[in-house]
């Protein structure tokens, strides 16, 4: 059986070992993230690519079924609203961790501005969409 203490170590040392291999392979770096946004170099754009293909391999060796349902209305603008500011913070909510661990302090602007943008989201959603996410903060 397992403890919270031992998950919540396990955890730390998973992100701990993720963030020191971001950092090392450069996708904290802005100027790469850069140059994937806009098509100068693919090396990222390509791993990204290589790491959905593995999930789908094994997936299918594993033989995860799941049937395609009805998109969520916050999905669509979700997912532009979260390009759009990994685009322009260099950043999508992980890799400002790393860049703050690897001494580029800038990167905490974009925490804050994750912080305050899900505030404002949840807020938004509150008085105005009414949109079932109780599911997705779990």
């Amino acid at each position: 059986m397992r403890t919270r203490g031992g998950v919540l170590v396990a955890n730390i040392i998973a992100g701990l070992a993720l963030g020191f291999v971001v950092a090392n392979i450069g996708f904290g770096d802005y100027a790469e993230l850069n140059r994937m946004f806009t098509f100068q170099d693919l090396r990222m754009l390509l791993a990204f690519g290589g790491g959905v293909a593995m999930v789908v391999v094994v997936f299918a060796l594993i033989r995860v079924r799941r049937s395609p349902g009805r998109i969520h209305a916050g999905v669509i603008p979700g997912a532009v609203l979260f390009g759009t500011g990994w685009a322009v913070s260099g950043g999508c909510p992980a890799i400002p961790i790393v860049q703050v661990g690897t001494g580029y302090l800038p990167a905490l602007v974009t925490i804050v501005g994750i912080v305050v943008g899900v505030k404002v989201c949840r807020w938004v959603n509150a008085r105005y969409l009414h949109l079932d996410v109780g599911s997705c903060e779990r």
